[in-house]
């Protein structure tokens, strides 16, 4: 059998970062000190200013940052690259939960997650997961895969000129490559994979993108490769389209579901029951139960995946961050799974369509610039913890919400929080 070659280039990187660092004992539980953070009901200018104090002595938040985030910004030239027929922004509201333990990969630390909703209970019922988590050692977490898709469209005379066109492909793959790659100084074309129907052929051309999310840079990319190809192919093309409605961007899609389109991240906790019960107000029993009715209507339903709201988390920090928050539509697909290890309840979340960067985009934007520098994760070189920072915020977010509707909490909790507040 042979590995595909973004595949092995993939295992290579998780084992060059296992070789480089002593990681033996990192994505074990850590059971040191943490404080966690007080929950505050009732916002007030003493409430915050604790916060930030807090944040810009536990994290690279700055001065400047709780400004971008408290104040509104007067300089509307700082939106230039991100918006046209600009009026004004809107203020979402932000909240913070933490610290967050995650014994990653690449995201190794106490995070403290900052969160833009505008739904009341959210926030709160995700640093609830989150002080379980942690109180349990953290959560462990590990960027399996990348790869960022978009997906040219050929229309042929025949079913004969696509395998003949396919054929050419194969042929010219390193000029394809060199063609897209001249575009940008980050993106890599890691494979192209035909997909045939009858006369029409779509090209999964398959990307990493260093730091960045990397929607527009794959799409630049794939540009002049299929112009490349329409200059240059000996078998006639009678059009062909920039993306052909295969790659599942801003969708939900079995393919984005089983091969990924973006960064994939697996995360896991394991609770002890004394844990579930002290910080959840349940039993390992009652969730495991409820979590079997919750899979069946899943499986009934016919969603992609099995999952309680991973929307939420992802929206939620998206926004915050500077991130494509379209992009939730197929970055909400994955795995949770919640087992019994002995009296302890294992959970874990496994997400493949990640799609977030630290660099570009939104993230240079003053607002969530701030929210990406309390996490400590703005700038090169940190898309892949904050990948992971997601998937392990999902996750807490998936704890809570099964304990909740397991202890017969759930409905009370949004009448106390949002309704009645």
């Amino acid at each position: 059998m042979t590995i595909p070659k973004h595949v092995r280039t993939m295992l290579q990187s998780i084992r060059d970062k296992f070789a480089l660092e002593p990681l033996q004992d990192r994505m074990l539980p850590n059971d040191s000190d943490f404080t966690t953070l007080r929950p505050v009901r009732k916002a007030s200018a003493g409430s915050i200013a604790k916060y930030w104090a807090r944040l810009m002595s536990a994290s690279t938040a700055s001065e400047e940052d709780r400004v971008a985030l408290t104040d509104d910004v007067t300089n509307p030239e700082v939106f230039n690259g991100n918006i046209e027929n600009f009026i004004g922004t809107v203020k979402v509201p932000v909240g913070i939960i933490g610290p967050l333990r995650i014994n990653g990969l690449h995201a190794h630390g106490d995070y403290h997650v900052p969160m833009a909703t505008t739904e009341a209970a959210l926030v709160a019922s995700y640093a609830r997961g989150a002080y379980a988590a942690s109180k349990a050692g953290g959560i462990s977490t590990a960027m399996l895969y990348e790869g960022v898709i978009r997906t040219p469209a050929f229309v042929l005379e025949s079913l004969l000129d696509a395998g003949r066109f396919v054929e050419w492909i194969v042929s010219h793959v390193d000029r394809l490559e060199k063609a897209a790659e001249a575009t940008t100084g980050y993106g890599k074309l890691i494979s192209v994979e035909p997909m045939i129907d009858n006369n029409v052929v779509f090209l999964v051309c398959r990307y990493t993108t260093g730091d960045a999310a990397g929607q527009n840079m794959v799409t630049i990319a794939t540009d002049a490769l299929c112009r490349e190809i329409a200059g240059e192919c000996t078998v006639p093309i009678q059009n062909w389209y920039i993306e052909g409605n295969f790659s599942g961007d801003k969708k939900a899609s079995f393919l984005g579901l089983v091969t990924g389109r973006g960064r994939k991240v697996s995360a896991s906790v394991t609770l002890p029951a004394a844990v579930v019960e002290r910080t959840l107000g349940t039993t390992v029993s009652d969730m495991l139960a409820y979590g079997q009715v919750a899979n069946l209507g899943s499986h009934l339903s016919g969603q992609l995946g099995a999952q309680a709201h991973f929307a939420n988390g992802l929206a939620a920090v998206y926004i915050a961050t500077g991130q494509d928050a379209a992009c939730v539509a197929e970055s909400a697909m994955g795995i949770t799974r919640m087992e019994a290890r002995g009296e302890d309840l294992f959970c874990s979340v496994t997400m493949p369509n990640i799609l977030v960067g630290s660099v570009g985009g939104g993230t240079g934007l003053p607002s969530q610039s701030a929210g990406l520098n309390i996490l400590g994760l703005k700038g090169e070189g940190k898309a892949a913890a904050l990948a992971e920072v997601v998937a392990a915020t999902c996750l807490c977010g998936e704890i809570s919400i099964v304990a909740a509707i397991a202890a017969g909490d759930f409905t009370r909790a949004h009448e106390k929080l949002a309704r009645h507040r």
